[in-house]
């Protein structure tokens, strides 16, 4: 049985506790899984080093993904994702304060189901992650597979 988490994959403290907070104040129930680079999050995601024990079949819900991010940077996570036949269909919305045209296209040809550039003020900011929420928690029906 899946968690119906979400995983953030998300280097900067401070953009993790406004995403934390964000959740926290729409009432987003589903718990929140955070990887601080890439390596972390494959790791999760494949259920290997420090995450080996968990349950591989276990997905997340959503994958909420910022680009720039050490070791393996956002664009590689979402390529070894889809690349993947267990994890090609978790839904991948890239989150991130890039506004670089060439990320926008690679996103989209690797694969991502969105990509939303973060707000700077907060209000703004807690605001995208409540629409996200409940759009890919709520009104999305994810694949048989993934989520459930």
């Amino acid at each position: 049985m899946n968690s119906n988490c979400i995983l953030l994959v998300e280097d900067n403290p401070s953009d993790v506790r406004l995403t934390r907070r964000a959740l926290q104040q729409s009432h987003i129930a589903n718990p929140l899984v955070v990887a601080e680079d890439g390596r972390e999050a494959l790791d999760y995601l494949f259920a290997l080093g420090a995450h080996e024990s968990r349950d591989v079949a276990d997905l997340p819900r959503l994958v909420l993904l910022d680009l720039k991010l050490p070791r393996v940077d956002g664009l590689e996570v979402l390529r070894q994702l889809r690349a993947n036949e267990h994890t090609r269909l978790v839904p991948v919305v890239i989150l991130t304060s890039s506004q670089e045209q060439q990320d926008i296209l690679a996103g989209y040809d690797l694969g991502a189901n969105s990509y939303v550039r973060k707000p700077v003020d907060f209000t703004r900011f807690a605001e995208a992650v409540r629409t996200l929420g409940l759009y890919w928690l709520l009104l999305n029906e994810p694949p048989p597979e993934v989520g459930r």
